[in-house]
C-alpha cells in the first residue's frame, strides 16, 4: 500500500493540528490522565483515517480491451437509460459507483483510447445519491475514444467532496486501469455507455476501481 500524493499535505497538517491540540489539552488538565487518553485516542483514530482515506492498495488490475472497467471503488447505485445532454446528446446508458468516505477514491480509466472531451463544470453539493447530482453537481467529465466505441465518464462532488482532481486533458492517449483522477472526501462517478452495451454488475454490488469488469462491448 502506498499514499497517493494529494493526502500527502493534508496529512501533515493533520498531523501536527492534533499534536498541537493534545500538547494544549495536556497543558490545560493537568494531572487529568483520563481526558488525555480519551482524546489522544480520538487524534489517532482521524489520523488513522485521513491516511487510510489517501491509501492506494496493491492489487491486480484487469486489463482487457473487450471489456470497460470499473473506474472507481464503491457501491453500484444506478443503472438505467438516460437521455445524455453534455455530449452525446443521445440515449446512453449510465451507471454510477457511490464513493463512501471509506473506500478508496483513486479514479481509474475504464478504457484505453483517446481524450477527445475534457470539461470541468461549476455546481452544487447534493449528496452524491441525490438524482440531480449528475447533472447539477460540481462535477468533471471525460470522453475517451477508441476503436470499440466512445464512453463519457464524470467524477461528482458531494456533500463531504469539495476537490475533485483530474489529470487528463484533450489529446491526451490514456491506458485503461492508469490513474486519472481523484475526489476527496466521498462522492461518486458516473459511467455513460452506449445503448446495447452489456452491463456486467448489478444494483447495490460492491465494486473496486481497475479490478470489476463493469461492462462488456
Amino acid at each position: 500500500m502506498t499514499i497517493h500524493r494529494e493526502g500527502k499535505a493534508t496529512i501533515a497538517i493533520t498531523f501536527v493540528t492534533l499534536a498541537i491540540i493534545n500538547l494544549l489539552v495536556d497543558k490545560l488538565v493537568g494531572n487529568c490522565c483520563y481526558i488525555s487518553c480519551i482524546l489522544g485516542g480520538v487524534s489517532i483514530g482521524l489520523f488513522l483515517f485521513i491516511v487510510s482515506f489517501f491509501r492506494i492498495p496493491n492489487r491486480k488490475l484487469t486489463i482487457d480491451e473487450n471489456k470497460i472497467i470499473c473506474p472507481a471503488d464503491g457501491k453500484v447505485v444506478v443503472i438505467e437509460e438516460i437521455t445524455d445532454v453534455e455530449y452525446f446528446k443521445d440515449k446512453r446508458i449510465q451507471v454510477s459507483v457511490f464513493m463512501s468516505p471509506a473506500n478508496v477514491h483513486v479514479n481509474r480509466n475504464p478504457i484505453s483510447g483517446e481524450v477527445i472531451y475534457n470539461q470541468y463544470h461549476k455546481g452544487k453539493y447534493l449528496v452524491a445519491w441525490h438524482p440531480k447530482s449528475s447533472t447539477e453537481n460540481e462535477r468533471w467529465s471525460v470522453v475517451v475514444r477508441n476503436n470499440k466505441g466512445t464512453i463519457l465518464y464524470k467524477q461528482i462532488a458531494g456533500a463531504l467532496a469539495k476537490r475533485i482532481c483530474n489529470y487528463t486533458k484533450v489529446g491526451d492517449v490514456v491506458k485503461q486501469t492508469e490513474e486519472y483522477g481523484f475526489i476527496k472526501f466521498g462522492s461518486r462517478v458516473d459511467i455513460l455507455l452506449p445503448v446495447g452495451t452489456t452491463i456486467n454488475v448489478q444494483l447495490n454490488e460492491v465494486v473496486k476501481g481497475g479490478v470489476t469488469v463493469l461492462a462488456s462491448w
